[in-house]
């Protein structure tokens, strides 16, 4: 996603632009010799492209979308699926009910779909029937939310929450670090998701790097407009001047914004998370004071259906010599700013 216009595909980004692939790559590490350059050419992977092969039928199982990010999840999963012509994509009606989740993705063995992508509810109530899946010889994409044992997917694929917060912490370093005692306050997501737990460890280990910022507050909201709303509100009303905001999910940040709006302040530098729409728009104009977000790119389920797609024909990946997908693939959260917003703007959620 870092590489360049909004018409690059995170196709791809993900998997290499098709002039590196991967015979490419193995020619121009060898030899310049014709001879050595066709052998090469011979022994390279197999890769997926966008030209039509193998018919593959992949089950989709996601959670409700009940916010913002989980509707653009299954947004790009059946977008990506359209997009070729030997996919056919079986998707279920979302739920966040573990039990009713499992009965989803149990009906999709039964109807012996070529692999599985699985954003699971609750990764560690659905193990068994991922495991379930791979006994039946479905390969399974754990989508974001892992499950509790690796022998439940065949390759995982999600966002660095630790990241999110690292990169949050270092930009706002960067822009206090010439600023004497500066304060910084913290409105997290829910804290009893180890997520939320991962994006304010890494917020807290980079500013260690910044001896002039402490954090002051910290609240936990829980991903919802509303409590954005509230939080933020005790925030303010608890801390009379600070420099800095982090904010961990952009639609919980619709909340934060009213609030502040609300409370006329425009004395410190919001960051918010995940990409969503508003927040890059925000951004964009240059008359808030959100001034970046950090991603948890949702763009991820379109790579899912592209790794299934991968999977059910027995490719491997542009870019890559090996011949199998790799088994995780952790995405990077990028830091948008006004400086890159018109390129991750079309990546961003409603």
């Amino acid at each position: 996603m870092p590489e360049t216009p909004a018409s690059t595909s995170r196709r791809a980004l993900l998997f290499g632009t098709a002039a590196v692939s991967a015979g490419a790559l193995l020619t121009a590490c060898t030899s310049n010799e014709p001879k050595e350059q066709a052998q090469a050419a011979d022994n390279a992977a197999p890769v997926a492209d966008d030209k039509p092969g193998k018919q593959v039928t992949i089950g989709f199982a996601g959670p409700q979308a009940d916010h913002g990010w989980l509707n653009a999840i299954n947004s790009n999963a059946k977008s990506r699926a359209k997009k070729y012509s030997d996919v056919t994509l079986e998707i279920t009606e979302g739920s966040n009910d573990t039990a009713q989740q499992i009965g989803q993705v149990q009906t999709l063995i039964n109807k012996k779909v070529d692999v599985l992508v699985i954003l699971p509810a609750d990764g560690k109530a659905l193990t068994q029937v991922g495991l379930q899946a791979m006994r039946a010889g479905i390969p399974v994409v754990n989508l974001d939310r892992v499950f509790a044992s690796p022998q439940a997917y065949r390759c995982w694929i999600g966002g660095d929450n630790y990241g999110m917060g690292l990169n949050a912490g270092h930009y706002i370093g960067e822009q206090l670090k010439g600023k004497k005692n500066a304060k910084v306050v913290e409105l997290a997501g829910l804290d009893n998701l180890e997520l939320t737990q991962q994006r304010t460890k890494g917020f807290d280990d980079a500013l260690k790097n910044y001896p002039n910022i402490r954090k002051v507050a910290r609240q936990a909201a829980d991903f919802t407009v509303e409590s954005g709303q509230a939080k933020m509100a005790q925030l303010l009303q608890a801390q009379s001047s600070f420099d800095a905001l982090w904010n961990h999910d952009d639609d919980q940040g619709v909340g934060a914004l009213r609030a502040i709006d609300q409370a006329g302040r425009d004395d410190f530098l919001m960051v918010g998370g995940a990409g969503a729409k508003s927040a890059m728009d925000a951004i964009k104009s240059g008359t808030s004071v959100l001034k970046a977000t950090v991603l948890y790119p949702p763009t991820m389920a379109a790579s899912a259906i592209d790794l299934a797609r991968a999977l059910g024909q027995a490719k491997g990946i542009g870019g890559l010599a090996e011949f199998e997908i790799p088994s995780s693939l952790t995405l990077y959260s990028a830091v948008v700013t006004k400086d890159n917003v018109d390129q991750y703007l079309p990546t961003g959620f409603i």
